[in-house]
């Protein structure tokens, strides 16, 4: 774990995107803004693609698909640029974590000590696949041989949520790269600085042009563009159950491309009698508030035998009401603003269903009356499975 050091929040000024190698602006010209949800100012304008840039970034990503630059890359020199690549995210971590937090508002210590090493990580696992994706030779009868080959897919449309902005473009782009595919990444409008930060590193190290491609925008716009894109060979996405689903219709009613979802849950602890009680407080309070409850496998329901019911809720209970919140590059701050405005104010509405629905707040249950989007980590008890809180 890297040691804590005060981490200034990062200069950041306008972002472009990325389309076959060089830095551009949108074909409309038009930006957005990215909005530190700390103090709900605003960051920077960013480049804001829409299908024409999509266009252009698939083009250019068919084009370097089928160049020879790529395709004749032994698989050994494609797992050295993701080494190359794991290399330069772990030389500029602090940047990178800085960049997390400004962005996204998760707690510096958690951006440096967690999502960016762990970012690293992943591309310095799938480097190491990169020559040995093997097929297999099948007895068959006579004088005969079968064997299976593995080829890449082609070009993938990659779209990637707020909540683990570096982590999220590691995990869609490393094993695409490894196994000789090209992409278009579109990350989340509310954090796309990592991801356009780990796009100019990549560049840096030596990726051909066109390989990887990354065009900020909004999911009605880019990411419907790139769902149901005619030369798109394979869309993946995590995020909303919803949206999903129209990613996956979007892509059967245009090329029948290859889909991949990661989508929302409710995901259960289960905690017995027999248990050492205080221990699994502690893993349940984590597996739920860890950054700001913005986790897709989140652990936002705990059933508990009855025996022990009271126990732990008073642990968890206590647990949330010592909580440290506030700015996230504050050395102690245990838990940051929630990711928008939006965010908030969808939390806030669960909560309020939960109140008046008959459940009892043992804690948290309030907004945090300063800038940004700070809500108090929050305990209910006595939820019923019928309740809008258990549900959604």
């Amino acid at each position: 774990m890297a040691e804590m050091e005060a981490i200034a929040p990062p200069k950041v000024t306008s972002k472009q995107m990325l389309i076959d190698g060089k830095w551009v602006d949108a074909v409309s010209g038009k930006t957005f803004e990215t909005t530190n949800p700390t103090t709900g100012d605003a960051i920077c304008q960013v480049a804001e693609g829409d299908k024409a840039d999509v266009d252009l970034a698939v083009a250019a990503a068919r084009k370097a698909f089928e160049g020879k630059a790529w395709r004749n890359m032994a698989p050994e020199m494609r797992g050295r640029l993701l080494y190359k690549l794991a290399d330069a995210i772990e030389a500029n971590a602090k940047e990178l974590a800085a960049l997390e937090t400004l962005d996204n508002g998760k707690p510096v210590r958690d951006a440096l000590n967690g999502d960016i090493p762990g970012t690293a990580g992943v591309f310095r696992y799938f480097a190491g696949w990169a020559d040995k994706v093997h097929g297999k030779t099948l007895p068959a009868a006579g004088p005969f041989a079968a064997q299976t080959r593995h080829e890449p897919v082609g070009v993938c449309g990659q779209i990637i949520p707020w909540n683990f902005p570096a982590l999220m473009a590691s995990y869609k782009l490393a094993p695409a790269l490894a196994t000789g595919c090209t992409v278009v990444l579109k990350p989340a409008e509310q954090t796309p600085l990592t991801a356009l930060r780990i796009g100019e590193l990549a560049m840096e190290v030596g990726f051909p042009e066109g390989v990887i491609n990354i065009v900020p925008g909004f999911g009605a716009t880019a990411g419907a563009a790139l769902s149901s894109h005619m030369d798109v060979d394979k869309v993946a996405f995590t995020g909303s159950t919803a949206v999903g689903k129209e990613i996956l219709k979007a892509a059967a009613d245009s090329n029948l491309k290859r889909v991949t979802l990661e989508l929302g849950g409710k995901s259960p602890n289960i905690i017995f009698a027999d248990a050492d009680v205080e221990t699994a407080a502690k893993f349940a309070y984590f597996a739920v508030f860890a950054n700001a409850g913005q986790v897709c496998c989140a652990g936002s329901r705990l059933l508990v035998e009855e025996s022990v019911y009271d126990q732990v809720l008073e642990a968890v209970s206590a647990r949330a009401k010592k909580a440290k919140l506030g700015d996230p590059f504050e050395h102690g701050t245990h838990q940051g603003p929630q990711v928008s405005a939006t965010q908030a104010d969808r939390i806030m509405g669960y909560i309020d269903a939960g109140k008046k629905e008959g459940a009892e707040c043992t804690a948290g249950g309030n907004r945090l009356d300063r800038a940004g989007y700070f809500i108090e980590p929050t305990v209910f008890a006595g939820v019923g499975d019928e309740m809008t809180i258990a549900r959604e």
